[in-house]
């Protein structure tokens, strides 16, 4: 998975009319992200596209390759796609193929802030009961109040050794 230097800039031209774009090195390969998500991966210099749901039968349709990594699974198919090859060598071509990979990376994004939303409110669990706050005159359940730190009451400050 390495690629050209030459050939990643390539790709981040290719995709510029898509939105800015930014390559990162990620495991011996390049991500490219656009708004915030990694919409595309160049790898053994070839561009896939991230497809999902609502893209991917686009994708299917023009005889797109899916992009498969090697795993000790063996072979598992990732949600990428290769464009078609008349896209790689004009921005223009390129740009409804970029549009479709960067609108999926945003629906996933959206729907993963929305799950991490769900959680944060506590969906699925048992419902919590606020409960009253105590005050620091109240001991806690049971025990006696302790008070570690007499020279604060007095008003007395410690200065550090």
């Amino acid at each position: 998975m390495s690629n050209s230097p030459t050939f990643v800039q390539h790709t981040v031209d290719l995709l510029g009319l898509v939105a800015p774009v930014q390559a990162r090195a990620m495991f011996g390969g390049h991500g490219l992200y656009a708004h915030g998500v990694m919409f595309a991966l160049v790898d053994d210099d070839e561009l896939f596209l991230k497809a999902d749901d609502a893209s991917r039968e686009r994708f299917a349709e023009a005889g797109c390759r899916q992009w498969v990594y090697p795993s000790a699974k063996g072979p598992m198919p990732a949600s990428y796609y290769r464009p078609p090859d008349e896209a790689h060598e004009d921005p223009e071509a390129m740009l409804p193929w970029g549009r479709l990979a960067l609108d999926a990376a945003l629906r996933a994004q959206a729907s993963k802030a929305a799950k991490a939303r769900g959680k944060r409110k506590g969906k699925g669990g048992p419902a919590k009961t606020p409960t009253a706050k105590r005050s620091a005159a109240q001991p806690r359940s049971g025990r006696a109040s302790i008070r570690t730190r007499p020279h604060r009451e007095a008003g007395i400050r410690r200065r550090p050794p």
